[in-house]
């Protein structure tokens, strides 16, 4: 079914679903962890509420991008009422297309002199 979507239809992502896309793709996670790495990625920056969470994965898991994994951790591990969440092979295609579309802006960025490069960096230092 997703095999012949075009992950280029999808994109661009909110900024909230494309976080949890990379999340994901480190590996089955519930909302709460899917929110801390977001937060600890973006150096705190970027803090989501609960109810936008679940509305993104809402949208994710419609579009055949996330689904509730099947398999749960041992139940004295974690608690037994979280729901997990994994990435599809579709959904890991389409984060690949948005993470491309970002490094092209980020690029004109720079060459526009917005940003400045790694290799101007280092030699200013």
């Amino acid at each position: 079914m997703s095999s012949s979507r075009d992950p280029h239809d999808l994109i661009p992502l909110r900024p909230v679903e494309f976080e949890i896309l990379l999340v994901l793709t480190g590996g089955e996670a519930h909302g709460y962890k899917i929110i801390r790495e977001a937060e600890v990625r973006s150096g705190g920056h970027l803090r989501f509420a609960t109810g936008t969470l679940y509305r993104g994965l809402r949208r994710l898991v419609s579009a055949g991008l996330v689904q509730p994994a099947e398999r749960r951790p041992a139940p004295d591990a974690e608690d037994e009422r979280r729901r997990y969440f994994a990435i599809t092979p579709f959904g890991r295609a389409v984060a690949a297309a948005e993470a491309q579309r970002l490094a092209a802006q980020v690029e004109a960025a720079r060459a526009s002199a917005l940003l400045s490069s790694a290799k101007a960096e280092e030699g200013a230092a």
